[in-house]
């Protein structure tokens, strides 16, 4: 059953840290005060949760309801910890396939590489707890329901998921176009992962000097990139297609 995507009012939203709701987003009304608005601040940095200072306006246009300066987005799915996934995965599985998503913040880019990554096999995708798209009702409707099937693990940074799947025995490589490598050079038979950057800016410059491979897709005619969630799709089948050799 799909969990309500929006909750708004102070003490709610408290209530929810509280109870360990996996939430998304908080969106705080600029200017509040009182005892309630400091003890959800508190929460907010103790927890490590994404949250915007916002004008009236905004909270608003988010709902018409009594929200007394706060709305929290709240996740459909249920998040996994990174370290549980990788270690679930790897006992299954003799050649894991991860993907990892760096600051990617369109939810319907999400949802698209959502339902490919179903599709050719993926066991994990990786995002990032701040800065990320967040798993809203679109997000949901886009991945076709594929968003409840694979299991997505948020952290801090995704450099530090690198490292730790690195440390797991899984090669990383990260899709960017600052190589001369093409993906054609890379083997993605052995257990591996991916690295797609955001719509805008790619791969975070540290996240490329971590990874063990770089890889970009040959571009023949005169636009020099590819849609975020067409590349995911031609980077994932590639390993789809050497794994099937």
């Amino acid at each position: 059953m799909q969990k309500p995507t929006q909750i708004y009012g102070i003490r709610a939203v408290i209530e929810a840290i509280n109870a360990g709701e996996a939430i998304d987003k908080i969106f705080i009304q600029k200017g509040l005060k009182g005892d309630l608005s400091k003890e959800l601040e508190g929460l907010i940095r103790k927890n490590g949760i994404n949250a915007s200072y916002v004008p009236p306006e905004k909270l608003y246009k988010l709902t018409k309801n009594n929200h007394q300066g706060v709305i929290a987005n709240i996740s459909p799915i249920t998040f996994y910890e990174l370290e549980t996934l990788v270690e679930k995965v790897i006992e299954n599985k003799e050649a894991p396939l991860f993907l990892l998503l760096d600051q990617l913040s369109d939810v319907r880019n999400f949802g698209a590489i959502i339902r490919t990554a179903e599709c050719t096999g993926v066991d994990g995708i990786i995002i990032q707890k701040k800065g990320a798209a967040p798993v809203t009702a679109d997000t949901i409707k886009t991945s076709a329901g594929a968003a409840f099937k694979v299991p997505i693990a948020k952290v801090d940074h995704i450099k530090d998921a690198v490292y730790y799947l690195q440390a797991s025995g899984i090669s990383v490589t990260v899709a960017t176009e600052k190589t001369n490598d093409t993906i054609y050079d890379v083997s993605f038979k052995k257990p591996s992962a991916i690295v797609m950057g955001s719509e805008d800016k790619g791969v975070s410059p540290s996240v490329i000097k971590a990874a063990d491979y770089t890889a970009k897709l040959p571009l023949l005619g005169e636009i020099e990139s590819l849609n975020v969630s067409v590349a995911c799709g031609v980077f994932l089948y590639e390993v789809v297609r050497q794994r099937m050799d």
